[in-house]
């Protein structure tokens, strides 16, 4: 059986409750990160980018619909100028003038049906870009909740790392002035089933939660004072005193 001495068994407990610190840090580290919050939130930007992309691509597509329309438009209106200006010189013969007065009354009525067009894709336009600029702000608005959140965990997650990097100093000071064999058990013990060492109090082993058989308790009590007992049941290092009643 591992010996060491009462007294460093007992400083284990020290070594433990920094172990123990450690831990609960990196679990609270892994709760922040894993915020549902923001992983929901997350999933609503990527919702709306799509709306976003979706609603400028429409915008787009119509306003280069509007730019078409506006230049079959000027198109019908360059040609009627030169028609009208060529029928106002009454340069040409009866029959050129006849035809151009025709063509004129033609390219009028087109102009009157482009322009409509026109008139309904820049109503189509203003509303698209209505749309477009309701979804952009519902974009920016998720964005900067999301940012807002995001912020807030890596700040925590900052104060976290912080106290652990703390905690760890302590810890690595007080580990360096244990004989190495026992730190050893112990780390090998911590790493094996997650408590390095535990009080056993009036008969109870912390590091399980349970209470000894009577059986494990008479064999502790028949080890030595600087014998390491382990618990039967986490075990973990058992650390023993007569003030704790076991």
């Amino acid at each position: 059986m591992a010996k060491a001495p009462p007294e460093e068994q007992l400083r284990l407990l020290d070594l433990q409750a920094l172990d123990s610190r450690l831990n609960q840090l990196q679990r609270q580290a892994a709760v922040v990160r894993n915020n549902p919050e923001i992983t929901a939130l997350q999933a609503r930007v990527a919702t709306v980018d799509g709306e976003l992309v979706k609603a400028t691509t429409e915008l787009a597509d119509l306003e280069r619909e509007l730019t078409r329309a506006e230049d079959d438009v000027q198109a019908v209106v360059t040609r009627l100028e030169r028609d009208e200006q060529r029928l106002n010189s009454g340069t040409g013969t009866s029959k050129d003038l006849t035809a151009l007065q025709s063509e004129v009354a033609s390219l009028t009525r087109r102009r009157s049906d482009l322009e409509d067009v026109e008139l309904d894709v820049m109503e189509r336009v203003e509303q698209a870009r209505a749309a477009q600029q309701e979804v952009q702000q519902r974009t920016d608005s998720v964005r900067s909740e999301l940012a807002a959140l995001e912020a807030a965990r890596d700040a925590e997650l900052e104060t976290l790392g912080a106290q652990r990097a703390e905690v760890q100093v302590q810890r690595d000071e007080l580990a360096s002035t244990f004989d190495a064999a026992l730190l050893g058990l112990y780390e090998k013990t911590l790493a094996r089933r997650g408590v390095g060492a535990a009080r056993l109090f009036h008969g109870k082993s912390e590091g399980s939660g349970m209470q000894l058989s009577p059986g494990d308790l008479a064999d502790i009590s028949k080890a030595a004072a600087d014998d390491i007992v382990m618990c039967p049941d986490s075990g973990s290092i058992l650390v023993r005193s007569a003030e704790w009643g076991h």
